[in-house]
């Protein structure tokens, strides 16, 4: 990890201020996972070409994020059944400047991610009706269900964020991954998978993405909330889902077992 952060030192810093100038109006998304191996390969790459975000001195930020879902896990299964329209619905914590939102993400038929999100106390994690904000946001912008939500699974993770220097592209890079799930009480350990989203203008090419074909890294749609409910839940329909454990488990020399097929 120190190999990491002096790499990060060395690399010219942007604050949320000016990345939150970073409009990418004809946006593409793409996902792909890898093992801390490969993420250390090709991070001294970065310097020439991006920013590292860095607030209040930190360049590693510390994130929890806590999904609702139904009796049923109606968001989870609208992932696992294709559905291209679809939502999600957490609270998450910045941890280290201790601020908290109630977040809703739509995923849309074109294939595009929309997330809408209102600031609430740190004091109310895991609630998000008592309060009247909270309740009336849930209740104006949630369709995927009328039935009630509850806490269902916890993650906590370090992100890497970085904006090449034309401001044309953002990159998310997220490791350290564990979950707790509220409903079973089981947790998860994933810490050697490394998570990379490359958040791009459609009509520009993408170095980070040169970066990750150079060092044979496959483009791969992963949930991370979907990840940890397989691990994590011994109710949940998983036949879609079982060639993506595989692919976890060879990436990072592990052997995880979807919950349900323990039982």
């Amino acid at each position: 990890m120190s190999y990491l952060q002096d790499i990060l030192q060395s690399m010219d810093p942007i604050s949320l201020e000016e990345m939150s100038a970073v409009k990418l109006m004809n946006r593409v998304d793409s996902k792909f996972p890898m093992n801390m191996e490969t993420l250390l390969q090709i991070a001294p790459l970065w310097n020439k070409h991006f920013f590292v975000q860095e607030h209040e001195g930190q360049r590693i930020a510390r994130y929890r994020t806590l999904y609702f879902d139904t009796p049923d896990a109606i968001t989870y299964t609208m992932h696992h059944n294709r559905r291209l329209k679809r939502q999600k619905i957490r609270q998450r914590i910045y941890v280290d400047s201790n601020i908290a939102f109630l977040e809703i993400k739509n995923k849309k038929n074109t294939g595009r991610t929309k997330k809408k999100r209102i600031p609430v106390p740190v004091e109310q994690w895991g609630d998000i009706y008592s309060a009247q904000e909270s309740s009336d946001f849930i209740r104006e912008r949630v369709w995927a269900t009328d039935q009630p939500l509850a806490p269902r699974l916890e993650n906590a993770f370090q992100r890497i964020t970085l904006v090449n220097k034309a401001k044309t592209e953002r990159v998310t890079i997220d490791f350290g991954i564990r979950f707790h799930n509220w409903l079973s009480g089981c947790d998860a350990d994933v810490s050697d998978l490394v998570i990379v989203e490359v958040k791009q203008d459609g009509s520009l090419p993408s170095k980070f993405k040169d970066f990750l074909r150079d060092a044979r890294v496959k483009r791969k749609g992963l949930s991370k909330y979907c990840l940890g409910m397989l691990l994590t839940d011994g109710h949940l329909k998983y036949n879609r889902f079982k060639n993506k454990i595989r692919y976890v488990n060879r990436l990072i020399n592990q052997n995880y077992t979807i919950k349900s097929l323990e039982q």
